[in-house]
């Protein structure tokens, strides 16, 4: 964590402290462990503790925090996430936004008004050719990008291929002594490898938003371990968060470098 190759993911239910010097983003739970947001606290007190949190770490090493969303739901996300997202600003961290299924229909992102995109969604969505098309997008817009539930070697090259800065997922909370060796070897192993979208070098930490859209070409690719787990993709810092289901296969692959 110290070397900035892996961070935290934290949230209203974790309650765990983040180490001294290490970046770190908050999520907020609609989601969660379960998949049925059943630790969401609500939004008073989801944001109370946003701002604590914030308070305490510092805004300097939040990559972002999380907006309130609908899982699989895009435009039950875009009426919870609006009128927080200028909130979590002025806190001095960037506004994360949850993409899901069926948002790129006209009116459902909010470009102005966030930082970073978050995939999120169904597994199929995820890692399909819209979520990437969104992803490219975001970048173009100098925005960051995040990929939930990343918890194999396959997914965390897909993310990479997307040009994602982070990942998160619950790959080291199972075995961690004997996981993390092998999530350090993906990293250096995605690293190595030359790509159309990156270098091999991290990037500097964030700088906190202003209060207009600020760009976000220095966020960087952060690895974050969340109350789960996290990892890095080339030359950003990338937190992974996974789900237990397989990786899909793709026709390309995740390490393609064709046009």
């Amino acid at each position: 964590m110290s070397a900035g190759r892996i961070g935290c993911m934290t949230t209203p239910a974790q309650g765990s402290r983040i180490p001294e010097g290490a970046l770190y983003a908050c999520d907020n739970s609609k989601f969660g462990s379960d998949g049925r947001g059943r630790y969401w606290p609500g939004a008073q007190a989801w944001f109370a503790w946003l701002h604590r949190t914030v308070e305490r770490y510092g805004p300097d090493r939040c990559l972002w925090a999380l907006a309130p969303d609908q899982p699989f739901n895009a435009a039950g996300t875009l009426t919870e996430s609006l009128p927080w997202l200028a909130r979590i600003r002025d806190l001095g961290v960037p506004a994360a936004y949850a993409a899901q299924d069926g948002c790129d229909a006209p009116g459902l992102l909010p470009w102005d008004d966030f930082d970073v995109l978050f995939l999120a969604g169904s597994t199929e969505w995820k890692l399909g050719p819209v979520a990437e098309q969104l992803a490219r997008e975001a970048k173009a817009r100098s925005k960051g990008v995040h990929m939930g539930r990343v918890n194999s070697r396959i997914r965390l090259g897909i993310a990479e291929w997307f040009g994602c800065d982070s990942a998160d997922g619950t790959y080291l909370a199972f075995g961690p002594d004997k996981n993390l060796p092998k999530l350090l070897s993906w990293l250096d192993e995605l690293d190595g490898c030359p790509s159309l979208i990156g270098g091999t070098h991290p990037l500097p930490a964030p700088r906190a938003p202003s209060s207009a859209p600020p760009a976000r070409a220095d966020l960087g690719r952060r690895s974050m371990p969340d109350h789960e787990a996290a990892t890095r993709l080339k030359k950003h810092p990338l937190t992974a968060r996974t789900d237990p289901a397989p990786a899909l296969p793709t026709t390309r692959g995740p390490r393609a470098r064709t046009r």
